[in-house]
């Protein structure tokens, strides 16, 4: 196989800087001289305005393990250097303004750099997650019309596997070779900018309900999201964020290096997740100084899903006292100032357990999607995290409700029907932080969104179901203005976790949290299944904890009646699950997320 490479020049004045050729490869800032310079330039978009007021000498990247560390000065370096060789390389075959740019690279500085190459190239980046197979890879690539396909030394013979597949078009590919760490910049000139960015990011859905759909962020619109969670969160440049995360979905690349990045934060990578060795890095900077083995600055930032958290608090018995003593110190309050849990519900017992362990320390929820980045959040002010809530609009954000049945809005104020029962609706949004369109997909885009009234931009319906109500001692101003008024809970996916039986509905999230609560029950999946009687039934998958096999009625097996006898001064009848299977562990994505259409079929054949 032959592979072509390219990229290309841009068009509008750019942020610049010199370099200077170190060998075939690799290129080295160096001080302008008077002889053969080479100038290249970045755009003038929200992000390198970040970067340009950065102290350069100041933490950008650390890789946890290795403790290689690079500033942002080595970062903007080690930017124009890869966005010059990508755009030589493509030169050949036309402007990448725009074009799709897939990247396969793992969790490390050279995600970091390659990302913010095709932005500075004013190209649409595309990552690719290593995990997925080359089938589902080969679907991304061909569905995205990808123009160029970069890899890392790690997943070249995968990126070749991907090309070898006969894709119905033929995009250059390029193996990026280790960034070691390099020099500073000298001097950074911004000018104005002449046209709007074609630039921006294209992630995948999940897929849980369909086919995966290309997400269009334009660069814009990024912009927004990092703007609303800067304002919401208080990033700083004191933060340090470990990150755990998977960088192919928007929270692991949006919360997690964007905006870290627009307010000079530093990003410590360890990957993937290891329970003891995460344990000892949120430890190490309070162990004496001879017996620690990782960086020693404390982290102060920590976002991971509940499944994370859980297998934290699961580990930590088995950790010696002495790390024990010194990651409750790491965790708690005094040091690490915030601490999120997204992409599944946060089963209370989790948060609560959490609570003891950090000393006080209250996790935050918060509510976002593929398609608008993070758009609901609770607050800062520990007063502001309630269980089983995900907060408020974010700012920027305006949100609303709409009966799924009506299609009417539901007045904000208005908590409870005539009967006292919560308003439910699906969640509908809209905002400067909003996607585009789903790439290639008029009809799906187009059925996305309803036309606003008041001539404002068009909502986006999230697909989710959620209820609001006041709160007492929440929203009061300790978490900013945005964090006040009804907060949101959410009831579930309208297509998967709203069940509907004897003209009852049931949100499978609520049955879920209180499953969870029960000693007996590590991991519960509740699914609506075909009903004659009554349309729908409610079951459950359940994983029990080890405990359970002797802790049913007459030291038998814990079992449907003795999950009914918990359950029935939590819930009401028509919520209790009718049908219960016990699996070892229950299926889930990188996220943590169960797709609920596929385990019906697997579990119960229907």
């Amino acid at each position: 196989m032959s592979f072509r490479l390219s990229t290309t020049r841009l068009l509008r004045p750019r942020l610049c800087i010199a370099y200077a050729p170190r060998n075939r490869h690799q290129y080295l800032p160096r001080t302008l001289s008077a002889h053969a310079r080479l100038l290249s330039t970045l755009p003038d978009i929200p992000i390198f305005r970040a970067l340009k007021d950065h102290d350069p000498s100041s933490l950008a990247v650390v890789h946890s393990v290795s403790t290689r560390s690079f500033t942002y000065g080595n970062l903007i370096a080690d930017v124009l250097r890869a966005k010059d060789d990508i755009e030589r390389k493509s030169s050949k075959t036309g402007k990448l303004a725009g074009e799709r740019v897939a990247f396969l690279a793992e969790n490390s500085y050279d995600y970091v750099v390659t990302l913010l190459a095709i932005f500075a190239s004013d190209a649409i980046a595309l990552p690719l997650s290593p995990a997925f197979p080359i089938g589902e890879l080969q679907y991304i690539m061909d569905n995205s019309q990808a123009k160029m396909l970069l890899a890392t030394e790690k997943y070249a013979d995968k990126a070749q596997q991907i090309l070898k597949a006969g894709l119905n078009q033929d995009p250059l590919f390029d193996i990026r070779r280790k960034i070691e760490k390099g020099a500073g910049t000298e001097s950074i000139q911004l000018d104005s900018l002449k046209q709007p960015s074609s630039g921006g990011m294209m992630l995948y859905t999940s897929g849980t309900t369909n086919r995966p759909k290309g997400v269009l962020i334009p660069e814009s619109a990024l912009a927004a999201q990092a703007s609303s969670l800067l304002q919401a969160w208080n990033y700083s440049p004191q933060d340090r964020l470990l990150h755990l995360l998977p960088l192919h979905h928007i929270h692991g690349v949006v919360n997690a290096i964007i905006t870290p990045i627009f307010a000079g934060s530093s990003m410590e990578f360890m990957y993937p997740f290891n329970t003891a060795q995460v344990w000892k890095r949120l430890a190490a900077p309070f162990l004496d100084k001879d017996k620690k083995a990782t960086p020693s600055s404390k982290i102060t930032f920590f976002t991971a899903v509940p499944t994370i958290y859980n297998s934290l608090m699961s580990g930590f018995p088995s950790l010696d006292p002495e790390i024990q003593s010194a990651a409750k110190k790491g965790i708690s309050p005094q040091h690490l100032r915030l601490n999120i849990s997204g992409s599944a519900a946060l089963p209370t017992p989790t948060k609560e357990k959490w609570t003891a362990l950090s000393g006080g320390n209250v996790l935050l929820e918060r509510f976002g999607m593929t398609e608008v980045g993070m758009a609901i959040s609770c607050g800062l002010d520990t007063a502001d995290r309630v269980d089983g809530s995900v907060g408020w609009p974010l700012p920027g954000v305006e949100a609303r409700l709409v009966d799924t049945e009506t299609d009417a809005v539901i007045p904000a104020d208005q908590e409870a029907d005539s009967n006292g029962r919560p308003l439910e609706g699906e969640i509908q949004l809209r905002g400067d932080t909003i996607f585009r369109e789903y790439w290639g997909n008029e009809k799906a885009t187009s059925e996305s969104f309803v036309e606003a009234k008041d001539g404002g931009k068009p909502w986006f319906k999230t697909g989710d179901v959620a209820s609001r109500r006041i709160v007492d001692g929440a929203g009061k101003g300790k978490s900013g203005e945005w964090a006040s008024g009804p907060m949101y809970f959410i009831q579930g996916r309208k297509s998967t976790d709203i069940i509907k039986t004897g003209g009852e509905k049931v949100s499978a999230l609520e049955v879920e949290r209180e499953l969870l609560s029960l000693p007996q029950i590590a991991e519960a999946a509740v699914v609506g299944l075909p009903s004659e009687q009554w349309g729908q039934k409610v079951a459950v998958v359940l994983v029990l904890n080890s405990d359970a096999a002797t802790s049913g009625r007459n030291g038998k097996s814990w079992g449907p009646m003795d999950m009914r006898r918990a359950l029935k001064d939590r819930l009401a009848g028509y919520k209790m699950p009718q049908e219960m299977k016990i699996l070892e562990s229950i299926p889930r994505n990188a996220m943590g997320k169960v797709n609920k259409k596929a385990l019906v079929k697997q579990v119960f054949g229907v």
